[in-house]
């Protein structure tokens, strides 16, 4: 099965700006709450499978989102923040 990864907001109103423009890619996401373990300013997270992180970073890019980070979370618990370069090639 797919890995899923989470993108964390500094801002409500990005979080739902890039629920909007996923879902019009049509890209499967689900809105949850932010886990404790990241820090970001806002309480609403969006996670997607793995194999649309290329997707989800070009359309983040450019539509000029604004995100606190893209992170995966990790076997021992807790969360990691992805490399920026990866999901670039997908």
């Amino acid at each position: 099965m797919d890995e899923e990864l989470l993108i964390a907001f500094d801002s409500t109103q990005q979080a739902l700006r890039a629920e909007m423009l996923l879902e019009y890619a049509g890209i499967e996401i689900d809105i949850f709450p932010t886990p404790k373990e990241i820090t970001a300013g806002c309480a609403m997270s969006i996670q997607f499978f793995r194999g649309a992180l290329g997707e989800v970073r070009k359309i983040v890019e450019e539509q000029s989102v604004e995100i606190r980070g893209i992170f995966r979370e990790m076997e021992e618990g807790g969360y990691a923040l992805i490399g920026e370069k990866e999901g670039l090639d997908e």
